[in-house]
């Protein structure tokens, strides 16, 4: 199977997956569901749950373990989009092609559908907890700890992100926004396939590095995506980080620069793969996918 065709099944289980946690009853917050499913159902690449997944099949194959959890990290991501959307962050009209929430729904309701997915993440998390027999409870739970922890780095480094717009900050302070704002969700998306896998202390020092070096790597394309991007391809568009004055890597090592900085660290991330052999060619692809993609 190539990388391609693996991605998009991948892509597909993970709806699957995500699709049997959807609210389609009739209530009366019926809206505030329908605004919940719209940005969770709106054409994501499922990045972070399939790094929880393709972590988890390194060691095991029975992803249906993992996949709770790959549902919340999707749900956390995709909370964070719309708050990072709303007016008083980016104030982004389009995402994907389509109106942020927002734009379709309202502001009031775009905020408390974030919520609610953040919420419902914790929620899906609890009830695999609770149907856990007890040999599994001690390795989850330091799981659910860490997941918590990393929404709170997310959470950090998208204020500083924002409390920092138009000022000139170090290479330290950059660093360390990204590390958070997108760094953290994707090296616990790693993490969490790679605990429940019951992988080694080794291994899994090794596959933290490698998920760290691809949250940077992704932060730094998305900046260059920001600067030259295609906006009929991104689905939005392009320029907004310079014009709200946000110190990305693009704005402090320039386009040339930064290219190299992304081809070093995504090589660095590959190598960290190589003691997992053949089986972890997906996740190096993975790696290529995330330096080279065009959206």
């Amino acid at each position: 199977m190539d990388f391609k065709e693996e991605l998009a099944n991948y892509q597909q289980t993970i709806n699957q997956g995500i699709e049997k946690y959807l609210r389609k009853q009739k209530c009366k917050e019926e809206v505030l569901n329908q605004s919940m499913e719209y940005t969770l159902m709106g054409g994501g690449k499922r990045l972070r749950p399939i790094l929880t997944l393709a972590t988890y099949k390194l060691f095991k194959s029975d992803i249906e373990v993992a996949m709770p959890y790959a549902v919340a990290i999707e749900m956390v991501h995709n909370f964070s989009l719309i708050h990072d959307d709303l007016p008083g962050i980016d104030n982004d009209d389009f995402r994907h092609g389509k109106p942020t929430n927002h734009k379709q729904f309202n502001e009031a309701t775009a905020i408390l559908a974030g919520d609610g997915l953040l919420n419902q993440a914790y929620m899906v998390i609890s009830q695999d907890l609770e149907n856990s027999n007890t040999n599994d409870i001690s390795q989850k739970i330091k799981i659910l700890k860490e997941f918590s922890k990393a929404i709170d780095k997310m959470i950090t480094g998208e204020y500083l992100d924002t409390e920092l717009e138009g000022k000139q900050i170090t290479q330290e302070d950059l660093n360390y926004i990204h590390e958070n704002k997108t760094g953290a969700l994707l090296k616990i998306s790693v993490r969490m396939g790679a605990i429940l896998a019951d992988c080694s202390e080794e291994q899994l020092r090794k596959l933290t590095n490698y998920a760290e070096k691809i949250g940077l790597a992704f932060q730094i394309k998305d900046d260059i995506l920001a600067e030259e991007g295609d906006e009929t391809i991104l689905g939005k568009p392009v320029g907004n980080d310079r014009e709200l004055g946000k110190c990305t890597f693009v704005s402090q090592y320039g386009i040339k620069k930064a290219k190299e900085i992304l081809d070093k660290i995504t090589k660095e991330a590959i190598y960290e793969l190589q003691e997992f052999g053949e089986k972890s060619q997906f996740l190096k692809e993975l790696a290529l996918y995330i330096q080279n993609r065009n959206k």
